[in-house]
């Protein structure tokens, strides 16, 4: 594990548009890939693993240049590219059709303009089978941000969300407000810290998830499962899983409002969260 990776990896926060303007930011579809740090001849995980990508898929990439980015197959493919991506024993057929979406040059010098400059002029021509720099507009205003993600939202598949990025601001670790992710519903994660038997139709299966969340607030998920998912709880959402939920807010109690399952997360660390 690469502890100075995990350090380096730049978080979103959720945009609230009290508190920020979008005017002037760069605005871009939020992708449902994994994310990826190109390093000194290597990918690796956002939590510093290691990812196993086949030799033409690396030869494509900038030597001496770090890049960020998602390593991604589609939207709403999410658990197909975690499939490919985190095998130990790549399958160079199911990489062939994976990208690497840049949106950020880590190590370059200036605001993310200037970054995203670098990186397309490291790619150079005769990348783009491979890895790519994500598209970005300069965003309006509040108004702008809605339309844009009502029109993603309408594709099919719909997109996750939008990303607002401050054009000139340098890079730095750890979550901040220079990125920021939009989205109709929030997302958060949380460690499974037990299950809670089901009743009436469920009794014999899982009823819902016991999650912490990195405050170490306790809160149950009950929502978002299948019957399948319901009856294989043990084998799919052990103790120290981290899952997905969506939420409508979090309520003065600090206890997300209406939370639904969306999925697995195990590109996520599980340190990140109150043991």
């Amino acid at each position: 594990k690469n502890k100075d990776i995990e350090k380096g990896v730049m978080l979103a926060h959720s945009w609230d548009e009290g508190k920020v303007n979008p005017k002037g930011y760069l605005m871009s579809e939020k992708l449902d890939g994994m994310r990826a740090i190109w390093h000194d001849g290597s990918l690796w995980s956002r939590a510093g693993n290691i990812i196993v990508a086949p030799a033409f898929f690396l030869a494509a990439l900038p030597k001496g240049f770090k890049l960020d980015g998602e390593l991604f197959l589609g939207r709403g493919r999410f658990s197909d590219v975690m499939s490919v991506c985190r095998c130990h024993c790549p399958n160079e057929a199911a990489w062939r059709n994976v990208r690497y979406i840049v949106f950020d040059a880590p190590a370059a010098k200036g605001g993310l303009t200037e970054r995203l400059a670098a990186a397309r002029a490291a790619l150079g021509e005769g990348a783009g089978a491979v890895v790519q720099v994500h598209p970005q507009v300069v965003c309006e205003g509040v108004e702008h941000v809605y339309k844009e993600l009502d029109r993603i939202l309408a594709l099919d598949p719909p997109a996750e969300g939008l990303m607002l990025a401050a054009s000139n601001k340098p890079h730095r670790g750890g979550r901040c407000n220079d990125i920021l992710k939009v989205k109709k519903f929030h997302t958060q994660d949380a460690k499974v810290a037990g299950h809670k038997p089901g009743k009436g139709k469920h009794v014999g299966r899982l009823g819902a998830l016991e999650c912490r969340l990195r405050s170490g607030q306790r809160f149950d998920v009950g929502s978002g499962f299948s019957d399948a998912d319901r009856d294989a709880y043990q084998a799919n959402y052990p103790i120290g899983t981290i899952v997905e939920f969506r939420y409508f807010e979090i309520t003065d109690a600090g206890v997300p409002r209406f939370p639904t399952f969306v999925r697995v997360r195990p590109d996520v660390d599980p340190s990140e969260f109150p043991a």
